[in-house]
């Protein structure tokens, strides 16, 4: 064979099996080259300096010999990492790459130089190993990268420096750790050319939501300029969320997450003659825009749906988006290394048994919870402080921290996203991290004993003291089936995506309160009419929120539809029910900018609520407003499982005056299988049940409210605990008379209140009087399905 083709391969002659051969990045980018070709997937131009050259620079410089004395003494504990790494590193920098396969190398660059019709391409520069970028191990970071390489001599440096890396501290650490041995692996580099990422973007992308393990997302993290500072975790980046299974579906937009992050500052390519690349700070129109447009979010979901689908598996995906031409690039394709190696059927549960005082968030990654002493540390030679089971608490971390992070409890960082260093390695280790916390370096103090909790959805959180919590195992395919549909309570989003695995047939009840409450904030009539606003305050509040909208209105509608689209998409295609706004006139004063559009009412709960609000003047355009959002899940986003459910309809007439105004608003029942639920929350709903299923297409009891009004009990009075009872025999005669009446009209009925949670012996009489479904809280499901099919059983 020519040296030519001995030491170097073209990306394009590579497949998935030249792992030995090219390593696991290289082969991958190879494969996706053959492999997609005709996707317009679009991936720069390459080779590979094979793991042969690797070899020959070994044996030329006669460094095998070095490798296995300073591993040897390693081994004895006559030296230490550091001193073994250095020693090997040392010895391969001072050597000189043989003349066979630095002719070779010239030669490639050439010939990729007048493929992009210039003197000098400028390249990234990639370490590959052989037994890097399998399904069971990432290697991640383990080995250098070099960016913005122009020049046949900063080339052959490069490379030279790449094989050092081979034997890092960390790299050797993680071999020792993944059974890999030192000698067995070789070192492939990935010459590329760069996309012009400092100039736009550039980001990771997983298939697969990488703290949850659902399937049918993808995750892409977004930053300005070029990408390392995303996977190092020195930025907060922006995250979008796409829902796969509709990317195909013409005229669809399955946006269901889109988060701006926190970036101030970014890597560029520089021209001062020294480092390659500098950072820079972002421009104030960077900080205030998102990295990517909507299309640009569709069009890499697409192609990481194409790519899994290539491999047949979840990937974990690195996208570069040129700044001079627009377009996107994948760079780098990989398995995923965490959710794809958990057994399937198995579900773990961690829950806080005990409150705190909550001292930080930030995102969650994992869903488990830790309990320590915080230890703060600003630099990975610190080591030697860091006690076993501690919480590690740092600015951010790079692959020389994971000799810490193999032994924490639980990590807390002040930068990064769910694509840094920090959150790729420790999902690989199994210990919950909360990362990009802002402050954790600052406000936690060496020693203090704190708690991590990842079990509360996407945000993480960080409590005062060490707090009670317990795990639960269960094992999904030993689970009983029952007749009856259960399914769940959930208000949170992200709470719905780390519920996906519960054996759940849709979701019974979504609150708008809390989308509301947590993530836009504002009154919706304080949006409406913002020029109006008396509450300097509240106008100051809403400005920062709503930085980046023209339209105020559209904030409120866009955060409200994707989060209804996100929990939809958890279930989807099974029905879920979204309740429209049930606050009182005191939550909804409790608002941004709510007191201004609010009255005082002695009895909230009896009030100006539910269903009376969203045809009456004084509410009307805020419901509009909902009713936008909900338009938009359904029918742009492509959500169109979401079902409408109306809470606390008094009336007859009442629910004619709300059909009319949801029709008037684009969401006709029955218009593009628009379902509408209505709440059996009052007795009127019981007394009248035949005329209210004439108008909806199901029922579901609040049994809460329907006991208060049928027992005349305020349910919040504590001098008044001892009688309220959703299983009082008045309760139970109403809920039997609505099934009866309901299922007299074919109309089904569920409950969605708390009682079959809590009560089981409530739970199997609702199953002997036939409910049709039951909605329950994530933490009751298990137990109540097999309370259900036990009853099923005895009654068949």
């Amino acid at each position: 064979m020519a040296p030519a083709q001995r030491y170097i391969r073209w990306f394009a002659d590579l497949t998935a099996d030249d792992v030995a051969l090219a390593g696991g990045k290289n082969a991958s980018l190879g494969e996706m080259i053959r492999g997609l070709r005709g996707t317009g997937i679009r991936v720069p131009d390459g080779f590979a300096v094979t793991a042969d050259a690797y070899r020959a620079f070994v044996a030329d410089n006669g460094l095998e010999a070095v490798i296995r004395e300073q591993l040897a003494a390693l081994r004895r504990e006559d030296a230490s990492l550091e001193q073994a790494g250095t020693a090997i590193r040392r010895r391969f920098q001072d050597a000189t790459i043989p003349r066979q396969v630095a002719d070779a190398l010239r030669e490639a660059y050439r010939e990729l130089s007048a493929r992009y019709a210039t003197d000098a391409v400028d390249v990234a520069v990639r370490s590959s190993a052989t037994a890097e970028d399998l399904p069971t191990a990432s290697f991640a970071g383990q080995q250098d990268t070099y960016l913005n390489v122009a020049g046949e001599e900063a080339l052959l440096a490069a490379c030279r420096d790449c094989y050092a890396s081979l034997f890092t501290d960390r790299a050797i650490s993680y071999r020792d750790e993944q059974g890999f041995g030192h000698r067995e692996v070789a070192l492939s580099i990935g010459v590329q050319k760069m996309a012009r990422a400092d100039r736009g973007g550039a980001g990771v992308m997983f298939t697969i939501d990488p703290e949850t393990g659902f399937p049918d997302v993808a995750v892409i993290n977004a930053a300005w300029g070029l990408g390392e500072p995303v996977v190092q975790g020195a930025v907060t980046p922006d995250e979008y969320q796409v829902f796969k299974p509709l990317l195909r579906r013409e005229g669809r937009a399955p946006i269901i997450g889109k988060t701006r992050g926190g970036q101030a500052r970014k890597l560029v390519y520089t021209a001062d003659g020294g480092a390659a690349t500098a950072e820079v700070a972002t421009s104030p129109d960077e900080r205030r825009a998102f990295v990517l447009t909507d299309d640009e979010i569709l069009q890499l979901a697409r192609w990481g749906a194409i790519i899994e689908g290539h491999y047949g598996q979840p990937m974990d995906i690195e996208w570069a988006k040129d700044g001079r031409t627009g377009q996107l690039f994948i760079v780098q394709a990989r398995p995923e290394t965490v959710h794809s190696q958990k057994a399937a059927g198995a579900l773990t549960t961690y829950t806080l048994r005990e409150a705190g005082e909550r001292l930080l968030t930030g995102l969650a990654i994992g869903e488990a919870i830790a309990t320590g002493r915080a230890c703060v540390i600003h630099r990975a030679d610190e080591r030697e402080r860091f006690a076993d089971g501690a919480i590690l608490v740092t600015r951010m971390t790079d692959p020389d921290w994971v000799p810490i992070m193999k032994r924490a409890a639980g990590i807390i960082t002040d930068h990064g996203g769910r694509t840094s260093h920090a959150a790729i390695v420790s999902r690989e280790l199994g210990v919950p991290a909360v990362v990009g916390t802002g402050r954790a370096t600052a406000l936690l103090r060496d020693g203090q004993p704190i708690t991590l909790s990842c079990a509360e959805g996407a945000q993480g959180a960080v409590y005062a003291g060490t707090l009670r919590y317990e795990t639960t195992e269960v094992a999904l395919d030993a689970l009983p089936e029952t007749k009856t549909r259960l399914m769940l309570n959930i208000a949170s989003p992200e709470a719905a995506l780390s519920r996906w695995q519960l054996p759940c047939r849709g979701v019974g009840l979504a609150r708008l309160e809390f989308l509301i409450t947590n993530v836009i904030k504002v009154h919706p009539l304080a949006l409406v009419h913002f020029d109006d606003l008396t509450d300097e305050r509240a106008r100051r509040q809403i400005g920062d929120l709503t930085r980046g909208y023209a339209d105020k209105t559209a904030y409120f509608v866009e955060h409200l539809a994707r989060g209804i689209a996100k929990i939809a998409a958890s279930r989807y295609p099974e029905p879920v029910l979204v309740r429209t706004s049930d606050f009182k006139t005191n939550e909804y004063a409790a608002l941004i900018g709510g007191r201004q559009f609010e009255p005082e009412e002695e009895n909230p709960m009896l009030g100006w609520r539910g269903a009376s609000r969203y045809y009456s003047e004084g509410y009307r355009e805020g419901f509009a407003l909902e009713c936008r959002a909900i338009k938009r899940a359904r029918e742009e986003i492509g959500l169109d499982n979401v079902v409408v459910m109306i809470p606390f309809c008094r009336s007859l007439e009442e629910a004619d005056r709300v059909l009319a105004a949801l029709a008037d608003n684009g969401l006709a029942r029955g218009e593009h299988g628009l379902q509408v639920y209505v709440m059996c929350e009052i007795p009127a709903n019981v007394v009248l049940a035949e005329q209210f299923a004439a108008r909806f297409d199901g029922f579901s009891i609040g049994s809460n409210d329907l006991a208060q009004l049928t027992l005349g009990v305020d349910r919040d009075s504590t001098a008044l605990t001892a009688l309220f009872d959703e299983r009082n025999e008045a309760v139970r005669w109403m809920i039997r008379h609505l099934i009866e009446a309901a299922h007299r009209a074919d109309t089904p009925v569920g409950i969605c209140g708390q009682a079959p949670s809590d009560y089981p012996d409530f739970a199997a009489w609702l199953v002997e009087v036939g409910i049709d479904s039951m909605s329950l809280n994530p933490d009751s499901v298990i137990p109540v399905l097999r309370h259900v099919a036990e009853v099923e059983r005895r009654r068949a």
